[in-house]
């Protein structure tokens, strides 16, 4: 057999109109995107840290903040000013930890993927569905909690956006702008998204640096606290904290928020693919700067908030990170100027950290549907050759997310670093058997590095679970006990799809043709209309030994004007009414067509005229009974017993008409061939529009289209859509 690649064959189909949906979504979105336009960008090392650093990051904006805040709830007054310190360093500890653990996860697997490749390849895909939940919900909520943040460092700055409500619907706002300009085809591997990263190093840096000289020379000032809207308001300077029952409780609490710092550290070892040759070595390299910025940031700021007292506010605005520059760049012009870039800055690398998840999600969600434990529309490239249905789902998700929860992050943070730390538990434990299993050299001191760094993760898992179930993580929880078992299900009915459509290629011999001695078509008619006309020349068409039109009786007046329009019609069909006393029209139909198809050698086809419509609202006044009686009788499994009678509730009435009177004699004489339709012959031509009477060129809707003769909508479409029993 010849085959060949039929190029140009669509450049001049140009005479088919295009609908209102697509459109709409042209004047949106722009010209599509042709499959050679997606290339694969190739990142330096000082871009690529632009680039997938955002995330990361960023987080020391906020990181410092939720310690306070929990120290503060827990009653600890002022002494949360001093233990922010070490506990600042406990975070540190484990964040170097993290990176020393992806360090080798870069270097072994250089494929997109991250933890969830890491699992796969060392624990089998079952397990690897736990890391890909933990990184589909840190993705939902790093947009969340990023784009929330960013959101409060504007209203810090903008006294008008600070309230609650206010910071909610922009924040919302934002997300669906980002959704519009990832559908449009914004690419994360550009050099103008590795500005925000650097600007706010240098600045956030710069005013560290700053505020250090200031206090070294005793020229730095300190706020009051506790003022009114601030965390402790109220509980005035007391100690006995320190000595309280729930200390330690406490200070797991502020080291669980604390653990948001460390979220964004993984971006690189999902994008490792993207970085020039030798990749690995080069992701290494970047991973490390990561760590050593955001180690940086995070232990400056902890330190600046030590030194001036700069405590979180109950509404989040003003944010700790603006309260310090404006007490280190001070009251002056220049000072207010510094104010304003420094949250310019923080808002902006905040806002392309949260947008990193709109190329990290479709992504994950793609690998994770190839392996077939998501949906497989997943994997589809849409109009600007991104994955279109991955950005929808992440936007409504997290909008989701903000509408319930609030554009507040501590409320969001309890929804955070449980996905982020189960991934890191994963990639520690499945780079630690790496080595155990390969035993490279070195492979003994690498073992520990990622074991220890799977220990610790699962501490923070465990810490993170008990001290903010009752804020939001049992959601968590409940979604991974869900989430798991789901995509385990899914990719089982995957696989039996699979093992039942079996591709024939692959089969020694393709199977034999069935071949039926009769063919039965049956023709399902609600009423006599186009439909059921185009309906039945299609049935004709297939040539069958017996050709029957089936009405099921629910309504006798509906009945009694069918039968009066077949016998009017002279179709030559015999019509059968069929009692359906129940109204399960579905159950009807399958037994009428199991009846039949039990019969040996018979194979039987069922046409159903069906409607489709071109406008939404023409979707609305169907009654939609077409559909679940294809689906149910094409379900219809195979006799593996002798046929039976249906059931007694469905009773079959036959009505005939002759269509000339008989002669003298007794036997009649056969009539003459009639046209199936009064219709006009096909025309020729370019069709029109949809809704102005245009023909379809379908197989399954054979027939003309006319705006005469036709008592139903103009907008509805006739069609035969034909039903074939599974052989």
């Amino acid at each position: 057999m010849a085959v060949r690649r039929a190029t140009g064959l669509l450049d001049s189909q140009d005479d088919l109109a295009e609908g209102l949906g697509y459109t709409l979504k042209r004047r949106l979105l722009g010209r599509p995107l042709i499959n050679e336009q997606l290339t694969e960008q190739r990142l330096s090392n000082p871009v690529a840290l632009g680039v997938l650093a955002p995330d990361g990051i960023s987080s020391s904006a906020y990181g410092t903040e939720e310690i306070l805040i929990e120290l503060f709830k827990g009653g600890l007054a002022i002494t949360a000013f001093w233990l922010i310190l070490p506990l600042t360093g406990v975070v540190l500890f484990v964040m170097a930890l993290v990176v020393l653990s992806y360090r080798e996860v870069v270097m072994v697997y250089t494929r997109a993927g991250g933890s969830y490749v890491v699992a796969r390849e060392n624990f089998g895909p079952r397990v690897a569905q736990v890391a890909a939940v933990a990184l589909l919900i840190d993705y939902v909520v790093t947009v969340a909690v990023q784009i929330s943040a960013g959101t409060a460092a504007v209203a810090s700055a903008w006294t008008p956006l600070n309230n609650p409500l206010r910071i909610t619907v922009v924040s919302i706002a934002i997300v669906l702008v980002m959704c519009y300009g990832n559908l449009r085809g914004i690419r994360e591997a550009g050099r103008a998204f590795a500005v925000p990263t650097y600007l706010f190093s240098a600045v956030a840096i710069l005013m560290i640096v700053v505020g250090l000289a200031r206090e070294a020379f005793g020229d730095l000032p300190r706020y009051p606290w506790p003022v009114p809207g601030q965390y402790g308001y109220g509980h005035g300077h007391s100690y006995s904290g320190l000595i309280a029952f729930g200390m330690v409780f406490v200070l797991l609490r502020a080291f669980a928020n604390g653990g948001s710092s460390l979220t964004g550290i993984e971006a690189v070892s999902n994008a490792v693919s993207a970085f020039r040759p030798p990749e690995g070595r080069n992701a290494r390299k970047v991973l490390v700067a990561e760590g050593l910025i955001l180690g940086s940031l995070v232990a400056g700021i902890s330190w600046l908030a030590h030194v001036t007292h700069a405590a979180p506010y109950e509404s989040g605005v003003p944010t700790v990170i603006a309260q310090e520059a404006k007490i280190v760049f001070g009251s002056s012009a220049f000072g207010h100027f510094m104010f304003i870039f420094v949250q310019a800055a923080t808002a902006l690398i905040l806002y392309t950290g949260g947008n990193t998840s709109f190329n990290g999600f479709p992504f994950l969600a793609s690998f994770v549907a190839e392996d077939a434990f998501l949906p497989r529309w997943l994997t589809k490239r849409g109009h600007r050759l991104v994955f279109s249905n991955g950005i929808v789902v992440l936007t409504i998700l997290s909008c989701t997310l903000m509408a319930v929860v609030g554009a507040n992050v501590n409320r969001l943070v309890p929804f955070y670093a449980i996905g982020v730390f189960t991934a890191f538990t994963l990639a520690g434990f499945g780079m630690a058997k790496y080595h155990h299993r390969m035993k490279e050299p070195g492979w003994r001191h690498k073992l520990v590095i990622n074991f220890s760094a799977g220990v610790t993760s699962l501490v923070v898992v465990l810490i993170f679970v008990l001290v903010k179930f009752t804020e939001g993580a049992w959601l968590v929880v409940i979604v991974f006990a869900i989430g798991v078992p789901a995509l385990i299900r899914l990719n089982r009915e995957y696989k039996e799809e699979a093992g039942v459509l079996a591709r024939i290629g692959s089969r020694p011999k393709p199977p034999e043709p069935p071949t039926y001695a009769r063919r039965t078509v049956f023709v399902f008619v609600d009423e006599f209309d186009l439909a059921a006309v185009a309906a039945l020349r299609y049935a004709r068409s297939l040539r069958p030994t017996t050709l029957r039109a089936v009405h099921f009786v629910i309504d006798s007046a509906v009945a009694d004007t069918l039968r009066q329009d077949w016998v009017r019609a002279n179709t030559g069909i015999v019509l059968d009414f069929v009692d359906c006393a129940d109204r399960r029209l579905a159950r009807c139909a399958a037994e009428l067509v199991s009846a039949e198809a039990d019969l040996p050698g018979v194979g039987v086809t069922a046409v159903l005229p069906r409607r489709t419509y071109s406008s939404l609202l023409g979707r609305l006044r169907p009654t939609g009974t077409a559909r679940p009686s294809a689906i149910r009788r094409s379900r219809r499994p195979r006799p593996r017993r002798p046929p039976r009678p249906p059931a007694r509730t469905v009773r079959a009435r036959r009505t005939t008409r002759r269509r000339w009177p008989a002669p003298s004699s007794s036997r009649p004489t056969p009539p003459p061939p009639t046209p199936v339709s009064p219709a006009a012959p096909r025309p020729t031509g370019r069709p029109r529009r949809r809704g102005s009477g245009r023909w379809d060129r379908s197989p399954s809707r054979a027939g003309p289209r006319s705006r005469a003769g036709s008592t139903r909508s103009r907008s509805a479409r006739w069609s035969a859509t034909p039903c074939l029993p599974p052989r």
